[in-house]
């Protein structure tokens, strides 16, 4: 999947913008979203569906079945580590339905995604630059690795849950509070990150909380991430458990209001990147405790 990618970032700008723009899926350039977000990243977006990637497979590799196997395989494989992530969590609530979370992502009518993240160094520039950095080298000898500009801005992830990989290049940053942004330190050979989404928040009723992230440029070495969304379907609908409510002591009531992700999706996308949107969802109660979007 890692080489499909490279060979995919490789290619003259003029014969990824083939594969563009991303509205929704495809491949995209600076621009994120439809709300005037901006980032110094090239992504190619693809919804995590087999019929979907062998369509959107035609016009981003010279050896279709090459690159259309090897998404596939990843997908399933990431998925199946979510699902079991998921079902962890489940066991972890004492929910007697282990597999409660994790069939929203095995349905057949799942939105998931896959997303191919590549942020060059900050010398590149699209128009000029037809060839990766080799992307274990630095590009001068004087070179120190400083992040020092941000290649995706904060926010948070509004599917279920997101397992993401990336090269042996620094970047990926979390802020577990507000002003204060901590690095997470890749791993070239097994690391995947994992983010809890607005969805498993709303889910879990709170219990789990989806984590703001960002990623950060490295100043002269090329940064690539495989980030795979697990989604539910459009109709699915959105609750918590009866078994994470409680009438008694301690009162634990419904944090959410019940939704689709159809719904929650539309919203997500009317807004900024970096904007919460998880507050609009929110029941209003005297006896609510406060939880931290």
């Amino acid at each position: 999947m890692e080489d499909e990618s490279y060979s995919f970032f490789s290619k003259p700008f003029s014969q990824k913008q083939c594969v563009g723009p991303a509205n929704p899926y495809g491949y995209g350039c600076k621009n994120i979203g439809f709300n005037g977000d901006n980032g110094e990243v090239e992504y190619l977006l693809l919804h995590a569906n087999p019929l979907s990637i062998s369509q959107t497979s035609k016009n981003i590799s010279s050896d279709l079945i090459m690159f259309r196997c090897a998404v596939n395989e990843y997908v399933e494989a990431v998925r199946e580590l979510a699902c079991e992530i998921l079902e962890l969590m489940a066991q972890g609530l004492w929910i007697p339905d282990t597999s409660i979370f994790s069939n929203l992502i095995r349905d057949l009518h799942s939105d998931s995604l896959l997303r191919l993240n590549h942020y060059p160094s900050l010398s590149w520039t699209p128009h000029l630059h037809h060839h990766l950095v080799d992307h274990n080298s630095d590009t001068s000898p004087n070179c120190n690795s400083t992040l020092c500009k941000i290649g995706f801005g904060e926010h948070t992830d509004p599917q279920i849950l997101t397992i993401l990989r990336s090269n042996d290049v620094a970047g990926l940053q979390i802020s577990p509070q507000h002003g204060l942004w901590v690095p997470v330190s890749p791993h070239p050979c097994t690391a995947f990150s994992v983010f809890v989404g607005d969805t498993l928040q709303a889910l879990t009723n709170g219990r789990f909380k989806s984590v703001r992230h960002r990623a950060m440029v490295n100043s002269c070495k090329t940064r690539m991430s495989m980030v795979y969304f697990g989604a539910p379907s459009p109709n699915a609908r959105i609750c918590c458990p009866s078994e994470l409510v409680t009438t008694t002591t301690p009162h634990k009531p419904y944090l959410y209001r019940p939704f689709t992700w159809a719904e929650y999706k539309k919203a997500t996308y009317s807004r900024r990147l970096g904007d919460t949107r998880l507050q609009f969802f929110r029941l209003k109660s005297e006896n609510d405790e406060t939880i931290s979007e």
